[in-house]
């Protein structure tokens, strides 16, 4: 009886060890990285502030992991840079846990996962497959997930970038382009449903596969600071149980965009 008394009290002072060691490695202020241009997900507002879905999660998160969180806007295409130049401690800005950005940086779980389609003008006759796109000018944003597909699996397609894709849908309006790819929920909310989106609409299937899409979208953070992505996780868990994240979902999209 007194050697399991032994053994369960080791455990409960190595758990809380553990715990407390996991507290001691986190920062007193988490400082997260987001685009800023990415509505509903992440955007800044008329005073400068940045705002969305996923600011508000991460602040969300951050109370739960017991920091303080303040936030930086950094380009898209800077934002695995400035991480691992410490700029900021983590990235939330709608980046897609794939393979290739696992062998740079470490991720949380999943908080999001939407698939990916296309935005076409409604009166277009475009067809949305490999042959139906051949000759014609897709549009998204530069060093995503949509651009690795398009290039691979829309090889006859004229494949035209941008900085961001409030850029992108702006050459869609003009006729500079064809059609547009992004997420659902940002083509929706960001384009579709603005005064200049009526006359356009989401058009082919949705894009899921995990060889370009990842398996949705987590909080990334430098290799050394994984620590910060397993407090972030647990966090992330707590949230979906306790109503926190659906509350949050609501409010921005009123639907669920966790995934299944």
């Amino acid at each position: 009886m007194n050697t399991l008394l032994k053994t369960l009290g080791c455990a409960a002072v190595l758990a809380a060890f553990g715990l407390s060691a996991q507290a001691q490695s986190l920062p007193d202020t988490l400082t997260i990285g987001t685009e800023g241009a990415y509505p509903p997900f992440n955007f800044t507002d008329a005073d400068g502030n940045v705002q969305g879905f996923e600011v508000d999660l991460g602040n969300a998160l951050c109370a739960e992991m017991g920091v303080t969180c303040t936030w930086v806007t950094q380009d898209w295409d800077g934002l695995i840079p400035g991480l691992l130049a410490r700029k900021y401690d983590a990235i939330m800005a709608s980046l897609l846990i794939t393979e290739p950005r696992k062998e740079v940086i470490t991720f949380s779980d999943k908080y999001y996962q939407v698939p990916a389609r296309f935005a076409v003008p409604k009166d277009s006759d475009i067809e949305i497959s490999a042959e139906g796109l051949e000759g014609k000018v897709i549009g998204t944003q530069r060093a995503t997930s949509f651009e690795n597909f398009l290039s691979s699996e829309m090889p006859g397609a004229e494949l035209r970038l941008y900085g961001t894709m409030d850029e992108a849908y702006l050459d869609l309006e003009s006729g500079r382009v064809d059609a547009v790819m992004g997420d659902i929920i940002g083509l929706a909310e960001g384009f579709l449903t603005q005064d200049t989106g009526e006359t356009y609409e989401m058009r082919g299937p949705e894009f899921t596969g995990v060889a370009y899409f990842g398996e949705g979208v987590g909080m990334g953070v430098r290799k050394e600071d994984a620590a910060i992505a397993e407090a972030a996780s647990e966090a992330i868990k707590t949230l979906r149980d306790n109503g926190t994240y659906q509350e949050l979902s609501d409010k921005w999209f009123n639907a669920d965009v966790y995934g299944g």
